[in-house]
């Protein structure tokens, strides 16, 4: 009964973060989920101009924009994420002196916010898309498209843990963190599939995660295209890893953390 009690005092604190998170933004307009709507459509519209410029046509089966899209919107999906709870113990270290709130509380409502905040993106876009064009799509398999983008949030999320906690460790980890995952963008398969890979270059770009769950959102959305090179699995043993070293720094810093 205890159990449950602290369980529900603790979800009440995760949400009452994650509803801070989001007046602080996206204010209290519609402007602020404007920007997060308009930052990945320009971005898919520069790289629709792009492909149109040099006359490289999506792979077969699948339209430009949604190629784009469901690449785009899952990367940034994973940085975003990151990024967000990367910073959540800097931005939130005030609210550390209240006893019911842990660094695992800030973390985990930045975390749900930004996943709320990219799954309904994804939707708009799509949907958007859809009536401008004037196409009817039915999506080939909306349960694998969830599943690809839940596993990119907890992906994303799990190693936004490990540079949180490694950040109260040594300001190292903060200086380094975005020249190790700058890459990410090229190497991820947003702007190509892993079937249209030679042999080498597939097995070495799929060490990345992400592009594992870029292809199986990919894979769920386009009935013309199969993930053959997508391994769940692969990407779990990622997550779990990571989790576990999360959580594990957290334990090491927490009262480093509580107490500063």
């Amino acid at each position: 009964m205890k159990l449950l009690e602290g369980l529900d005092r603790q979800l009440n604190v995760v949400f009452a973060l994650a509803l801070r998170e989001t007046r602080t933004r996206f204010g209290n307009s519609q402007l602020g989920f404007l920007w997060a709507l308009a930052e990945p459509l320009l971005w898919i519209l520069t790289l629709y101009a792009i492909f149109a410029i040099a006359e490289r046509d999506s792979p077969r089966g699948m339209a430009l924009f949604p190629f784009l899209a469901t690449g785009l919107v899952t990367y940034e999906l994973f940085a975003k994420t990151r990024e967000k709870v990367a910073e959540a113990i800097g931005a939130n270290r005030a609210l550390l002196f209240y006893p019911q709130v842990r660094p695992l509380d800030v973390t985990f409502a930045r975390g749900v916010l930004e996943t709320s905040t990219y799954l309904a993106v994804f939707a708009v876009l799509m949907l958007g898309y859809s009536l401008v064009s004037g196409t009817t799509h039915v999506i080939h398999s909306p349960l694998l498209v969830l599943t690809g983008l839940l596993m990119t949030a907890v992906l994303g999320y799990a190693l936004g843990l490990v540079f949180c906690m490694a950040q109260v460790i040594t300001e190292t980890a903060k200086r380094l963190r975005q020249p190790l995952m700058r890459p990410f963008f090229w190497i991820s398969g947003i702007f190509f599939t892993a079937n249209s890979l030679p042999l080498k270059a597939r097995k070495l770009l799929l060490v990345n995660p992400l592009f594992h769950c870029i292809e199986l959102v990919r894979d769920g959305w386009f009935g013309a295209y199969e993930a053959r090179h997508a391994d769940p699995a692969y990407v779990l043993g990622w997550i779990v890893v990571l989790l576990f070293t999360g959580l594990t720094l957290e334990r090491l810093v927490r009262r480093r953390v509580e107490v500063q």
